[in-house]
């Protein structure tokens, strides 16, 4: 810098300065004291620093930000993510009083500022003054994910009368944005697995949460072997949400074609029979495993199709050997559950499985029945 005239620009010699005297002091021998007492001030020093940096940003042009972006090999968005604090702190003197004296950080003063943003454009100023200065006060005791709380209930604080509509109008916004937002992306990597991401409703997000909690509960799971601890919380989860898909009741589908949305999965005789290990196609064009298939199968319509040259249907049967609803009920009164020892799983979550294979002339019956839950219904078709 050639030398400073301006006040603002001598302080920030002198700061340089200073901390160039002490670039190379060592800290091992400062005590327990006076490292946080120093930890405090140094948080407090930065807070200051990023107030005098947003405001000198506020200040500068266009050309005068690239050439500060560009010298000092930031990014053109964290540059102005600077500026728009500056412009922000211009009307909002409170937030900017208490950055300057290091009693918020920036966090908070970001967070504070975005909560006032948010007030009806209508309020009067008074009050706009008093959330302002109800912000900063807790900004001296909470961090800034509690100020975002805090700052959604602002209504309550300033205008107790008003809250209930601003309250309405604001989730009215929010959830027509959050509709606009909606989004799904699925990628299949090729390897077995599939990777997404998805933007919903809060409402759609708690209630996709619940269901899956309720799935996954610990209490649910089959007490582990001694040594094994439990899937971790997230694999839980991910679990639930493939049994959440799996038994997703098809009648509720809706309808595409004159039929509900199938999943078409193919493979030969001797794979059904376990005779041969052989993958299964879905008609997706993805492969499952021959024991996948079969597991699926116990509670999914068999359709046999006898299939000729370049796959021509020659002839197609129809689905049966489901066990009743009547059925069903009198093996859940019989069972109570999963009928292996030591697992406690509820009827409700069960599948009604047959003792000896349909595929190999078992019978749908009461007597040859049992439940099984999606654990050792997954473990049986794999050890056959």
């Amino acid at each position: 810098m050639a030398t400073p005239r301006h006040r603002v620009s001598v302080a920030v010699a002198h700061a340089h300065a200073a901390l160039d005297a002490v670039s190379d002091a060592s800290v091992w021998s400062m005590d327990a004291a006076e490292t946080t007492a120093t930890l405090v001030e140094l948080s407090r020093l930065k807070a200051q620093v990023a107030e005098l940096e947003a405001r000198v940003a506020e200040h500068a042009d266009d050309e005068q930000v690239d050439t500060w972006a560009h010298r000092t090999r930031q990014t053109k968005p964290a540059v102005l993510g600077q500026v728009r604090l500056g412009q922000a702190l211009v009307t909002r003197g409170q937030v900017r009083d208490a950055l300057a004296a290091g009693d918020l950080v920036v966090e908070q003063a970001r967070v504070i500022v975005a909560a006032l943003d948010q007030l009806p454009g209508d309020l009067h100023p008074a009050l706009v003054d008093r959330a302002e200065r109800h912000l900063v006060a807790a900004g001296r005791e909470h961090t800034a994910p509690t100020l975002r709380i805090l700052g959604k209930r602002l209504m309550d604080v300033v205008a107790p009368d008003l809250a209930d509509e601003y309250e309405a109008r604001q989730l009215a916004r929010e959830e027509r944005d959050a509709l606009l937002a909606t989004k799904l992306v699925m990628v299949d990597d090729g390897h077995g697995k599939c990777h997404g991401r998805f933007t919903i409703p809060s409402f759609h997000g708690a209630a996709l949460k619940k269901m899956l909690l309720a799935i996954a509960a610990p209490k649910r799971q089959e007490p582990q072997e001694p040594g094994v601890p439990l899937r971790p919380g997230p694999e839980r989860r991910g679990r639930a949400f493939c049994e959440l898909i799996e038994r997703y009741p098809v009648h509720q589908l809706p309808q595409t074609g004159g039929v509900s949305a199938t999943i078409v999965v193919t493979m030969t005789l001797d794979s059904l029979l376990g005779k041969l290990e052989q993958a299964a196609l879905l008609d997706t064009g993805e492969r499952i495993t021959a024991a996948t298939a079969r597991r699926l199968a116990c509670e999914a319509g068999i359709i046999p199709a006898v299939l000729g040259g370049n796959s021509e249907v020659l002839d197609l049967g129809r689905t049966r050997r489901f066990h009743t609803k009547a059925q069903r009920t009198a093996i859940a009164l019989r069972d109570k559950g999963c009928a292996e020892p030591g697992c406690d799983w509820p009827p409700a979550m069960c599948h009604v499985h047959h003792d000896i294979p349909w595929s190999r002339g078992g019978p749908t019956d009461v007597e040859h029945g049992r439940l099984l839950c999606p654990k050792h219904h997954t473990r049986f078709h794999r050890r056959t």
